[in-house]
């Protein structure tokens, strides 16, 4: 994704740390940075509004609710191959209930 306009940060090095803009794991540093791409470029914007509202959904929906184990290794294991550069599985992780039902109706 890009708007075709140039940047002093890349648009696709903005969409690569997305999630961890998103949970502030990076350096302030990094995130200012990140921010400031956001005010020049919509549609990283909008991808950013897009993922803050459904983490804030499935918070909503499924914040109460304790992850089942196996689950969360799923989870975990799959985020250290993506941050390892290792290809991913295609097999399917299960989502609970709650969390398919809140994205069927969004």
């Amino acid at each position: 994704m890009s708007c075709g306009e140039p940047h002093e940060t890349d648009c696709s090095e903005v969409l690569d740390h997305l999630y961890e803009v998103l949970d502030h794991e990076l350096p302030d540093a990094e995130c200012v940075k990140y921010e400031d791409h956001f005010q020049e470029c919509n549609p990283c914007l909008e991808k950013y509004g897009l993922e803050q509202a459904v983490k804030k959904l499935v918070k909503r929906c499924c914040g109460q609710d304790d992850v089942p184990s196996d689950l969360r290794a799923k989870v975990m294991g799959r985020i250290e191959l993506i941050r390892s550069g290792q290809a991913v599985p295609d097999d399917d992780i299960s989502l609970p209930d709650a969390v398919e039902s809140a994205v069927r109706e969004s």
